[in-house]
């Protein structure tokens, strides 16, 4: 019986889990496409905006959260919306780390850089263009210049969380010799890393591991 109860004493009941270190790191994924205020299709992968926000001002308030880890997957989506996730990424006041995955096109640039470093892996890709714009639009001059205060916002935040000049990120959106039917550069991997967009080269482990020295800092 005294054996019994050591047992129970040092590993715990059976149907119970041990004792473990629980994980001060929060891991926050943005895959498929990121929606805005009109709902996509039921058989297409989204991140939805109105859920991730409320989980960024959780993280920031939970005392027991010490760091963010962000995976990020997304063929862009929602201008406003990206743009909106990535200003609460940047806001936040503990360390923050981003990886890069398949690919972070589009508003999925602004998400990447909005961490306080950032990584992607050897695959990985970026796709960085213009804001683009759907449905009906009026052919006026103001038209015009809301698409470029748009612009503006994306590429000051670009700029604001990245190593890259705005001069060189204008000349990647504009390249017209890259893409076949659009106007704009695909970076990969270590391409990224050399146009001063995204900080390093790595995979899980690697995110995890500067995620960790930031917190110890």
């Amino acid at each position: 019986m005294a054996e019994n109860e050591d047992q129970l004493e040092k590993y715990g009941k059976p149907d119970e889990m041990r004792d473990i270190e629980k994980s001060h790191i929060h891991l926050l994924t943005i895959i498929g496409e990121v929606e805005g205020h009109e709902c996509l299709a039921a058989n297409s992968k989204s991140t939805k905006y109105e859920h991730v926000i409320p989980i960024l001002a959780a993280v920031e308030e939970n005392p027991e959260i010490h760091g963010l880890l962000v995976l990020i997957n997304t063929v862009g989506g929602d201008v406003e919306s990206g743009l909106a996730i990535a200003e609460m990424i940047a806001s936040i006041s503990k360390p923050t780390v981003s990886l890069v995955l398949g690919g972070s096109h589009s508003i999925g640039v602004p998400l990447a850089v909005s961490t306080d470093y950032s990584f992607i892996v050897p695959t990985g890709t970026m796709m960085i263009h213009p804001v683009r714009m759907t449905g009906m639009i009026i052919g006026v001059a103001q038209t015009f210049d809301y698409f470029q205060k748009i612009q503006d916002r994306i590429s000051g935040f670009v700029v604001e969380h990245s190593r890259i000049e705005k001069e060189r990120l204008m000349e990647l959106m504009l390249e017209t010799g890259e893409l076949t039917k659009d106007v704009g550069s695909v970076l990969v991997g270590e391409q990224a890393v050399a146009e001063g967009i995204i900080d390093a080269v790595g995979g899980i482990s690697d995110a995890f591991q500067k995620l960790r020295k930031l917190m110890g800092e």
